[in-house]
């Protein structure tokens, strides 16, 4: 089973986009076929909507990467497994490769999806969470804002769920999933079925400090590589924040805190990780 890709790593591609791609004018686009394109009922009624526009920024909606035009939104919600190569316009084409923009100038942007569960649509810039509501009242967002304490202590104290479960949740926290959730479990000492409403203040304020830190680590590393779940930047390059992993994927591996195994328990049909000195 494959893990989508975290907060982390589609800020990093959002970051890239903006930087290399913004300013740009496309010359084409290619859809090799209709999966990614459940809106529409041909392929030229989304290609037209492209040809000839200026991409003028990257910006996300949640976990979605919206590049914005003129009067149009090109919204992409990626797939596990999917993933962008920024390439020369003669580069040697990857299996899988669903989604092509040829700029008039600087080459293309691929977009890779063996899964073919990409979804790519244009939208009015007006009309954004109205085409698309599932993007709008998301949780906190730790990169786009900054947490209130207040706002967080609340939401783990309104809600009795598991804190993986809380954290996990995109309508509470957006893009936490298996890999970050370990990781910010073990640095705030907390185990992965403690009841968010049974935290003490402290305990909170440990989550929340938590939470903040190891997102941004992952940032700081640009995202992280795993063989069961690759993760390049648009230009091919691997991240480095599985070097620092504390627990995820390192049952068996001493723990830095106590020197114990570190363990691992199926946790809603997945694998979690986790020291004993989790409390």
């Amino acid at each position: 089973m494959s893990t989508p890709l975290e907060l982390p790593e589609i800020e990093i591609i959002r970051r890239d986009l903006e930087k290399d791609v913004a300013g740009r004018k496309i010359k084409s686009v290619e859809v090799s076929s209709m999966n990614l394109l459940p809106r529409y009922k041909s392929r030229k009624a989304f290609v037209d909507l492209l040809s000839g526009q200026k991409i003028n920024s990257a910006r996300r909606a949640g976990l979605a990467l919206v590049l914005m035009m003129k009067n149009d939104y090109l919204v992409m919600k990626i797939g596990e497994g999917a993933f962008f190569e920024r390439v020369p316009a003669k580069a040697k084409v990857t299996k899988g490769t669903e989604f092509t923009i040829d700029f008039t100038q600087g080459g293309q942007l691929r977009l890779v999806d063996p899964g073919k569960n990409s979804e790519l649509c244009v939208v009015p810039s007006t009309d954004l969470f109205e085409e698309m509501p599932e993007l709008r009242g998301l949780g906190m967002d730790p990169i786009a804002d900054p947490i209130p304490f207040p706002a967080f202590a609340g939401a783990v104290l309104g809600h009795s769920v598991d804190l993986k479960e809380l954290l996990c949740d995109d309508e509470v926290i957006l893009g936490v999933g298996d890999i970050y959730s370990d990781e910010i479990l073990f640095a705030a000492g907390l185990k992965h079925d403690r009841a968010s409403d049974s935290l003490s203040t402290q305990e909170i304020r440990r989550l929340h400090r938590a939470l903040v830190e190891i997102i941004h680590e992952g940032l700081r590393y640009r995202g992280t590589h795993l063989e069961e779940r690759p993760f390049n930047d648009i230009f091919g390059v691997p991240g480095t924040y599985q070097e620092h992993l504390a627990v995820y994927g390192r049952h068996g591996d001493l723990s830095q805190r106590s020197r114990a195994p570190i363990k691992r328990k199926k946790y809603r049909g997945r694998w979690t990780y986790f020291c004993e000195t989790q409390v």
